[in-house]
């Protein structure tokens, strides 16, 4: 059974109506991203990270999956299916995708701010100030910030190398480190990608490239996939 490994990035969400980071304008809702996605936000104002969060949360826990999503849950039927996710909502496993790496942290996850890092799943409640793990220290979000190490590009980086098919859909990829994970496919790998632009890799005349939104384009591809590989 072929193994094909999806990177998925902003794009996705955004056709679910989640507005997520850009880097065009250093925005997320409205925040400047420094403020609300740094250690040094998180100190200086932990109450406006905190609330910033909470809404996010409740706002990711009530989306929906789009058509994308599910239509790359359906792709398991035919294929081994790895995805591999820039996004922090839950949405491809809400759409019954079964192995989903979350490179940059989970909304609905929560962490200790001290030393263990130990996680928990907060589903949709809020995180209130004194809200604390077992060790005594306040709980943050399991989001990896700005600064921060991302743990499991490790993870991600071998699942890429190990792909049969490599599908990127709604990133410009162009933020590291997982801009990298290109970097990791096999030379005999077939690689697709889904996106209305992505300048940065339009050039590359290995990929195919097909022009539309998310929501739209992924559906189309996972007919061609089961077309073209079964």
């Amino acid at each position: 059974m072929k193994h094909i490994v999806v990177l998925t990035g902003a794009g996705m969400s955004a056709d679910s109506g989640l507005k997520t980071f850009r880097d065009s304008d250093g925005l997320w809702e409205g925040h400047d991203v420094m403020e609300v996605a740094s250690v040094e936000g998180w100190i200086n104002n932990q109450a406006l990270v905190l609330n910033f969060y909470n809404e996010r949360r409740s706002q990711a826990w009530h989306a929906k999956p789009n058509e994308g999503h599910i239509a790359l849950a359906r792709l398991e039927k035919h294929f081994r299916v790895s995805i591999i996710t820039q996004n922090v909502d839950s949405l491809h496993e809400k759409a019954g995708s079964t192995v989903v790496v979350h490179l940059h942290g989970e909304l609905r996850m929560v962490r200790s701010s001290g030393p263990n890092m130990k996680s928990y799943d907060f589903e949709d409640r809020p995180i209130k100030s004194g809200d604390l793990c077992d060790e005594g220290f306040q709980l943050r979000p399991d989001i990896v910030w700005f600064g921060e190490m991302v743990p499991k590009i490790d993870e991600a980086s071998k699942i890429v190398s190990e792909a049969d098919i490599f599908v990127i859909i709604g990133t410009s990829l162009v933020v590291y480190p997982a801009a990298g994970l290109l970097s990791y496919v096999s030379y005999d790998a077939p690689i697709y990608l889904v996106d209305p632009g992505t300048p940065m890799i339009q050039r590359n005349h290995r990929i195919k490239h097909i022009k539309k939104k998310s929501a739209e384009g992924t559906p189309l591809l996972i007919d061609e996939l089961i077309q073209t590989y079964l």
